[in-house]
């Protein structure tokens, strides 16, 4: 049956109001955090949130970065372990993915089992922290925020199942020309496979760009806090100060600010993020389409 030109056209446009209004969710919410962070806390606590500040303030923002130095060691740490464990997470990842993708590999079945079994059972907090403190000695190092999310399971899957859509021919083709695994791999197979690695390499980096969990629990020594555990802990200081009013403490709370600061927070925590994201959203939506439909 042939589709009326109209109705179409009807049912484009009430797509595109409903993508729209579903754009807007996203992108209000935003906009009013980043109009919260630069408005005065009383102005806010009074008359709420708005698209706009009602009365601008940097308050919050020179609450945030009272220590200039300290924040801007937090954010170093947490690019060289954004960058450093997205790229040594992306070679694991992807050549544990592409063993388990090839069909003359006789054990693939068994490699798989045992990634999947990691998604459904693991060690525990308890165990994970001996091993890494006891056995790995990785207590106060950088590595302790980068080897435990060297390997997830789910990116594994994922990637598994861009390289299994790999011609075998072409694998074949270049072992008959003398090529190497490696040469395969890395010249070959690596290359055309750019959109899962961009989309692997995309939520890795947001994993290790957000985690604040690995920092508090392996690291004392402040040169090696990450941004997200900073900010955490000022966070959780405003909130003893708070509590201490409360109690009946005497804590002038007129220089701290409470919700603006969170606001501030917010933005100084996602706003590289946000940046990055623009220059891998081609790959990243090409990755999860054609990721989508592979077996």
């Amino acid at each position: 049956m042939v589709q009326k030109k109209g109705t179409k056209t009807i049912s484009q446009i009430i797509i595109n109001i409903i993508f729209i209004v579903i754009a807007l969710c996203c992108v209000v919410p935003l906009f009013y955090i980043l109009a919260a962070s630069f408005t005065d806390e009383m102005s806010l606590a009074k008359e709420g949130y708005h698209l706009l500040p009602t009365k601008f303030s940097l308050e919050a923002f020179k609450y945030v970065f009272k220590n200039p130095a300290q924040i801007l060691n937090a954010y170093v740490v947490t690019i060289v372990v954004t960058v450093g464990g997205t790229l040594l997470s992306l070679l694991c990842t992807s050549m544990l993915a592409y063993v388990m993708a090839r069909k003359d590999y006789k054990f693939r079945n068994v490699l798989s089992f045992l990634v999947f079994f990691t998604l459904l059972f693991n060690g525990g907090m308890v165990a994970s922290y001996i091993v890494n403190t006891q056995y790995y000695n990785l207590k106060d190092t950088i590595f302790a925020m980068i080897l435990p999310y060297i390997i997830m399971p789910w990116h594994v899957f994922l990637m598994n199942g861009f390289f299994k859509d790999t011609p075998m021919a072409l694998i074949e083709a270049a072992k008959i020309d003398g090529a190497s695994e490696a040469y395969i791999f890395f010249k070959i197979v690596a290359p055309i496979s750019k959109p899962a690695f961009a989309t692997i390499g995309l939520f890795t980096a947001f994993t290790y760009w957000n985690d604040w969990w690995l920092s508090m629990l392996y690291i004392n020594e402040n040169k090696l806090t990450s941004l997200q555990y900073y900010l955490y802990r000022i966070m959780n200081n405003i909130e003893f100060l708070r509590s201490s009013m409360a109690a009946g403490v005497s804590v002038d709370l007129s220089q701290i600010p409470g919700e603006t600061a969170r606001m501030a927070l917010c933005v100084v925590a996602v706003g590289p993020m946000l940046i990055v994201f623009p220059f891998f959203q081609k790959y990243f939506v090409k990755g999860i389409t054609v990721g989508s439909v592979k077996g």
